[in-house]
């Protein structure tokens, strides 16, 4: 494994060569912003592999989300700071003796990006997307952070422009020479002086020339990843994960949803389910609830789905028993304790191996064990046709709020493949009596992610609405 020390010598060598100036510091990072020139080039552990891209993965797919919800970068850039704060920090100072804590950072952010170009450079889609998202990342870290550090720590290769050059220029003050092609953006919105083949750039628009190269840059790299990538040795832990990981811009990364545990106070029982569904419950779920009470059964997928959704709620054992059992009403008790009672009880832990089995996500929902016909389980925004979907949302939450005149910006974000995003917006749509606006999502502005994370919402949401916050569950009265 290479020590800090040996991987500062290296990397200085390797700056050289790439025109970055180098700095005194004792930091392996000591700059807080990264072009991504190097790779890695130490030992990391599969933990750190999968977390550090993990984390990465859920603000730049909240970007993509951003951008299907048509943000302005104003509020796009307040979003992302929030995730950013929480998954993924990038300071450009800390306190006295704290200089490590620096290095940590940065070197989460480093290993993160690089595993994510393995697995999004496979296709010109997944690249054109991380491309996007990455760039968008490093504009709000260029603007918000220290920038004089990075372009005093780099040769970008403009000339600063003689007075005489710029006589006369609108706006007055300092301009930079680069070639035209270099600005392509700035050229198409006029914004640049154009004479002999170079472009003038006005000291204002410098972040465009850096924003360019960056971008120009990770196209090449990520093209050069593709090509050596079936070259690659690839460790069979790794290559699933990489798979995994390539599918995070479809409906977000879930985090602490996937494998939480319903607190005490939260305990939902048998009878509470009906007014749970109509109330707080996401359109997959309810849909699934719909299906149970019109059939009286469920298939296994949906048996499967609805059940770890219901236990992450907080469907005791004991309860779900007595929840399932009602619910299929239509069959003796003989075959349901024979065909039906083991795989409640082996999804709670109790049978089998005794694995505590996680609720899905919308990742996960939208992209295994796809609906067949008389399937009810599925995410309705990607597996409905059209007119089903409309009419299938109008009936769940025409009583909270939903309107026909609601229905083309949804359907324009689910025809778009943002079907998480959609999903979003319903819930800002059917809570807005509850206060919640346009763009707060979950919270700061977060999509939902998983069908939890959308109930648990809801219940709190209602709970400070009846100013019993931190009461337990209350059963809404009306939406």
């Amino acid at each position: 494994m290479i020590n800090a020390t040996d991987f500062k010598n290296q990397r200085q060598k390797q700056d050289a060569k790439v025109g970055i100036v180098q700095t005194h510091s004792n930091l392996m990072y000591p700059l807080q912003l990264n072009f991504y020139d190097k790779p890695p080039i130490y030992d990391i552990t599969i933990e750190e592999f999968e977390t550090f891209a993990l984390d990465r993965l859920r603000v730049l797919a909240e970007i993509e989300a951003s951008y299907a919800r048509n943000r302005t970068f104003e509020e796009l850039t307040k979003v992302i700071k929030a995730i950013c704060d929480k998954y993924l920090p990038l300071r450009s100072t800390c306190r006295v003796g704290e200089e490590h804590s620096l290095d940590v950072e940065r070197r989460k952010d480093h290993i993160g990006h690089f595993v994510l170009r393995l697995a999004f450079c496979r296709s010109e889609e997944l690249r054109r997307r991380f491309i996007k998202a990455e760039t968008t990342l490093f504009k709000i870290r260029f603007v918000e952070g220290d920038s004089k550090e990075l372009l005093n720590s780099r040769n970008f290769d403009w000339t600063l422009a003689a007075a005489e050059e710029v006589q006369g220029f609108d706006p007055p003050g300092k301009y930079y020479k680069v070639k035209w092609t270099r600005v392509p953006d700035l050229v198409e919105k006029r914004k640049v002086v154009l004479r002999g083949g170079m472009a003038y750039v006005p000291q204002t628009e410098q972040a465009s020339i850096v924003l360019q190269e960056f971008q120009s840059r990770l196209e090449k790299d990520l093209e050069m990843t593709a090509k050596a990538l079936p070259r690659l040795d690839e460790d069979t832990r790794i290559v699933p994960l990489l798979d995994n990981l390539s599918k995070g811009f479809l409906a977000g990364i879930s985090s602490e949803w996937s494998n939480a545990s319903a607190a005490s106070a939260d305990a939902l029982t048998a009878d509470m389910v009906d007014e749970m569904a109509f109330k707080h419950f996401p359109a997959c779920m309810r849909n699934l609830h719909m299906c149970l009470r019109r059939d009286k059964h469920l298939k296994h997928f949906g048996r499967l789905q609805y059940g770890l959704f219901l236990k992450i709620l907080g469907l005791s054992i004991e309860e779900a028993l007595v929840f399932w059992r009602k619910s299929f009403s239509k069959i003796q008790d003989d075959k349901f304790n024979k065909e039906y009672k083991y795989n409640i009880r082996h999804s709670y832990g109790l049978e089998g191996k005794r694995a505590n089995y996680a609720a899905k996500s919308c990742q996960q929902i939208l992209m295994s064990d796809q609906p067949g016909p008389g399937d009810s389980h599925g995410c309705p925004y990607r597996h409905f046709s059209p007119d089903n979907l409309q009419s299938a949302l109008l009936t769940m939450y025409g009583e909270h709020g939903l309107t026909s005149v609601d229905m083309p910006e949804i359907m324009s974000t689910v025809k778009a493949g943002h079907y998480h995003v959609a999903c979003t917006r319903v819930f800002e749509i059917t809570h807005a009596r509850q206060g919640v606006k346009k763009g707060e999502g979950m919270g700061d502005g977060e999509s939902v992610t998983h069908p939890n994370q959308y109930a648990a919402r809801s219940r709190d949401l209602q709970r400070k609405a009846d100013g019993k916050e931190g009461d337990g569950d209350v059963v809404m009265q009306g939406a």
